[in-house]
């Protein structure tokens, strides 16, 4: 038995959702809710334990929106401040000669740092014309001389 108004494919189908995703939101919710109240039987109409626990739905679906861009934003805002913070530690660096040590290759190299910016979230430093991320400094040296890391390490045997 075909029933006719209920499916994707009928005439009389008007969802907004055809061929998209299978999410409601809150336009689509109130949208039933009034098409609910409208169709109605009169002689039985909707009780009020039944709608306060539809507007219950639609007052909570509101506030996980509200929640979830307020967490977006927050997100935003944690890696703006993360990629401050990087840019002032960088910078603070600038004039000064540094050892850093390349992770991939294992080579130790120095050199005074030029400048600092950040791209795709990553604090780079410029290191006598090379962009060295400053998550590789390991070493801060003191005009000339070679300090201790403040990683406890001794890289001089890394070094040549």
């Amino acid at each position: 038995m075909n029933i006719s108004g209920i499916s994707a494919n009928d005439g009389f189908f008007t969802g907004s959702q055809i061929g998209g995703s299978n999410e409601l939101s809150s336009d689509d919710f109130l949208e039933l809710l009034v098409a609910q109240l409208g169709n109605q039987d009169p002689l039985e109409p909707l009780n009020n334990e039944n709608f306060m626990a539809q507007m219950t739905d639609f007052s909570s679906l509101d506030q996980l929106e509200e929640l979830n861009t307020n967490i977006v934003t927050m997100i935003a805002l944690n890696q703006s401040n993360a990629a401050l913070s990087q840019l002032t530690q960088g910078s603070a660096l600038i004039g000064k000669e540094v050892r850093w040590s390349d992770p991939s290759t294992g080579l130790t190299s120095s050199g005074s740092v030029e400048s600092v910016k950040v791209q795709n979230g990553t604090a780079l430093l410029n290191i006598d014309g090379q962009d060295v991320p400053l998550g590789y400094v390991n070493e801060i040296l003191d005009a000339g001389t070679e300090s201790e890391s403040d990683s406890g390490t001794d890289s001089d045997s890394e070094s040549n």
